[in-house]
């Protein structure tokens, strides 16, 4: 082990940056420091993830690794599990202290986070955690939280570190990073987007410079939603670019458009925008306050619907499970929005609310499996969104309006002239493509019957009111102290999954 002078670790996950990174800004204050990425087995080999986003992940991490050698920092890359990572690299650096973001995240990456805090008790280190998003860790009630949210959101952001200590005879050098065929993993069929932070200012700058005009029309439609999204959606899933550096930047941009001789179109346009950046930390906090809603139904009343719940005693249908996953349902607006998600990783809000509410309703699949598939495919996968939203389209929240989208109507409204159809389902309308895998208004008059029903109960309701007052948004106008007389109507939320931008 060597000199036991103050050194710290920066410990990267999904903060792959050096703009507004409070862990980077503090070791730059230490006689001694070095930053590590680790890339888990655990994720690896969890439901969720996919070779493409390892491969955007790595790519973020090579751009970094030259950004922060320039400023003096090793980047240093371990495989492995932690915390054992951090173990083996303590004979070789007895750092100090420990710097690292909060991470909402899925079931294992918390039980790797509880070893990691009894590790760094036991050894003496100092982990010190800064929060990245709006999220606020161990709340202990939604009263406030849009309040505590913009004081976030509007706090100095924090400039890049100019440079880092270089003791003499620092011998720690990084290692090329691993290749997904040395990793063991596939090449994506489609190569993702570029990935780290210069790509994702580039893309919030093309963004509120102008493509952002019409945003609020283009957000429904897989025709234009490839360029009138904001397409910033993975560069926040890997932290390239912080949450407050797009709040501040869309905030500020907005200001000088409002004005009369400014461009009030895209001020409305980009301030719809702001708005989903409140939502995209509102859903996350509900996994951050209970992280089994990843696994179980978040209105227990609902326990029973559908098969695969872990409490109906029917299994999951594996056909019509198989079926949906691969874009061959037979209903074409479902199947063409799959095959463009499973080609691209990316799918526009609109579409993915519907590709989950058609399994949801009229497969009568249970969320979790189609959940895993989508976690899969998405670049963009953000548990906390993700989960929360799964949840929500299946009608599975207790307290959120119930959304049946109707495929053919989508089709109509979001893709008119079928060239959505055409590119992503060539064989619609030939004898290859296969007749629709269930009855639509059978399938949909049953569960939605059902659904109503229970709501009606009075257990379900006494619930509702307990999950709102947990959950729900205060902007809402419930009362956050005594229950009202009549239950308040369900607040209004994108009806979106997982890419809210």
């Amino acid at each position: 082990m060597t000199s036991t002078a103050p050194t710290a670790l920066v410990w990267l996950k999904r903060d792959l940056r050096l703009r507004d990174h409070a862990p980077l800004t503090e070791a730059a204050h230490f006689e001694r420091a070095l930053a590590l990425v680790v890339l888990e087995p655990q994720w690896l080999a969890s439901p969720e993830c996919h070779p493409r986003q390892v491969a955007y992940w790595l790519d973020a991490v090579h751009q970094l690794q030259v950004d922060l050698a320039a400023r003096g920092l090793p980047l240093l890359l371990r495989v492995g599990a932690l915390p054992q990572v951090l173990q083996d690299l303590r004979r070789e650096v007895a750092f100090t202290h420990l710097f690292s973001h909060e991470e909402t995240g899925p079931g294992w990456s918390w039980t790797r986070d509880r070893a990691v805090a009894a590790w760094c008790r036991a050894e003496g280190v100092a982990w010190t955690e800064w929060p990245q998003t709006g999220v606020l860790r161990r709340l202990r009630s939604r009263d406030g939280w849009a309040s505590r949210w913009a004081a976030r959101m509007y706090a100095p952001r924090l400039p890049a570190p100019r440079g880092f200590a270089a003791p003499p005879g620092w011998a720690i050098q990084p290692q090329p990073l691993p290749t997904l065929r040395e990793l063991g993993l596939a090449e994506p069929v489609q190569a993702p987007p570029p990935a780290g932070e210069r790509a994702a200012w580039a893309t919030l700058g093309d963004f509120l410079a102008g493509r952002g005009r019409g945003y609020r029309r283009a957000l429904s439609s897989p025709l234009t939603a490839q360029t009138g999204c904001s397409r910033l959606s993975e560069h926040l899933t890997f932290g390239t670019i912080s949450m407050r550096c797009v709040h501040q930047a869309t905030e500020a941009r907005i200001h000088p458009l409002s004005h009369p001789d400014g461009d009030p179109a895209l001020a409305r346009d980009l301030r719809a925008f702001a708005g989903r950046l409140r939502w995209h930390c509102h859903f996350m906090q509900k996994l951050e306050d209970q992280p089994d809603l990843e696994f179980r139904n978040l209105a227990r009343s609902v326990d029973g619907l559908r098969p695969g719940d872990g409490v109906h005693p029917g299994e999951v249908d594996r056909e019509r499970l198989a079926a949906w996953c691969e874009g061959r349902t037979g209903f074409p607006m479902v199947d063409a929005c799959m095959r463009q998600l499973n080609a691209t990783g990316w799918l526009n809000f609109r579409m993915r609310a519907m590709l989950v509410s058609f399994a949801a309703y009229h497969l009568g699949l249970h969320w979790r499996e189609p959940g895993l598939h989508l976690a899969r495919q998405f670049l963009d996968f953000e548990p906390g969104i993700h989960w929360s939203q799964m949840q929500m389209q299946s009608g599975c929240t207790g307290i959120n309006t119930l959304r049946i989208y109707s495929p053919a109507k989508q089709a109509r409204d979001q893709d008119p002239t079928g060239d959505h159809l055409r590119r992503w389902l060539p064989e619609f309308g030939t004898p290859a493509y296969p007749a629709p895998i269930v009855d639509e208004r059978e399938a949909v008059a049953e569960i939605k019957a059902r659904l109503h029903q229970l709501r009606q109960t009075a257990p379900a309701r006494a619930e509702a009111d307990a999950l709102q007052q947990r959950h729900g948004s205060r902007r809402s106008g419930l009362p956050s102290t005594a229950k009202p007389a009549r239950r308040p109507r369900p607040p209004a939320v994108p009806d979106s999954q997982g890419s809210l931008f």
